[in-house]
């Protein structure tokens, strides 16, 4: 769990990478700039939403336990 994690993390932020590159890069006359840009945060997006997903589930099978502050103290 901890590997993948890592991973989808890796990939948001090479997602927003390209993102950025896409924005910087001067455009081409008639076409629009903004496709690569949009695909590329659309993606970060759903790799964020399928990390969320999945720490949720893991979390409901008892792959993870939270460590944090207990609460009522």
């Amino acid at each position: 769990m901890k590997y993948l994690s890592i991973i989808a993390f890796v990939a948001i932020f090479a997602s927003m990478g390209v993102a950025f590159v896409a924005m910087m890069k001067p455009g081409v006359p008639g076409q629009p700039k903004s496709a690569r840009m949009a695909r590329a945060l659309a993606l970060r997006v759903a790799i964020s939403i399928a990390l969320f997903l999945l720490i949720l589930i893991a979390w409901a099978a008892g792959w993870i336990k939270p460590t944090g502050i207990a609460g009522g103290q």
